[in-house]
């Protein structure tokens, strides 16, 4: 509902201030770009290398010249510790390199708040460790980070705040932890 692939049944959603589930299908183009997202699965396309992957969103939303494109791509796999894969497919990589050129792709646009759907999911416990770690340096970096997980370990190590949902109610919201 964050980035309207969904609709909320009952409500609205607030994006800086912005009533996104007003917005006419155009108009959120500008908010979207605010809003990285990080998928459970990754959601890399099996055909495209690692570079055409992160790009992915450059070249369909934007005017950027090829070079820049590339700049920015480079930028991004370097941030999250990816270096000469670029010209690799996802079946030739780990499954935590994947989750790091989803995360590179996530933060392709300098997002504001990424949105991940159980960033660790399906990853070794060292590999979900690795990942979190990296989220959370992103975190201390000045984005803000929406996350869901059932990893209650994690959620113990890496919480900032933490609201638990049970049923589709709010049931509890943790104290910030000095993490």
């Amino acid at each position: 509902c964050i980035v309207g692939l969904l609709e909320p049944d009952v409500g609205d959603v607030y994006f800086d201030d912005i009533n996104f589930s007003s917005l006419k299908p155009k108009e959120t183009k500008k908010v979207r770009k605010e809003i990285g997202m990080l998928f459970q699965g990754s959601a890399l396309f099996d055909s495209l290398s690692v570079e055409e992957n992160v790009a992915f969103p450059l070249r369909m939303f934007t005017s950027m010249s090829e070079e820049e494109v590339i700049e920015r791509v480079n930028f991004c796999l370097q941030r999250v510790n990816i270096l000469n894969k670029n010209s690799m497919y996802p079946s030739d990589i780990s499954g935590g390199m994947q989750k790091r050129v989803a995360i590179a792709r996530a933060l392709l646009n300098d997002p504001e708040l990424i949105l991940a759907d159980e960033p660790t999911g399906n990853l070794d416990p060292k590999t979900s460790l690795e990942v979190m770690d990296l989220l959370n340096k992103i975190h201390q970096s000045g984005k803000s980070i929406l996350m869901a997980t059932h990893d209650y370990a994690l959620i113990v190590k890496f919480k900032q705040k933490t609201i638990k949902c049970e049923g589709g109610k709010l049931f509890e919201v943790l104290a910030q932890s000095s993490s």
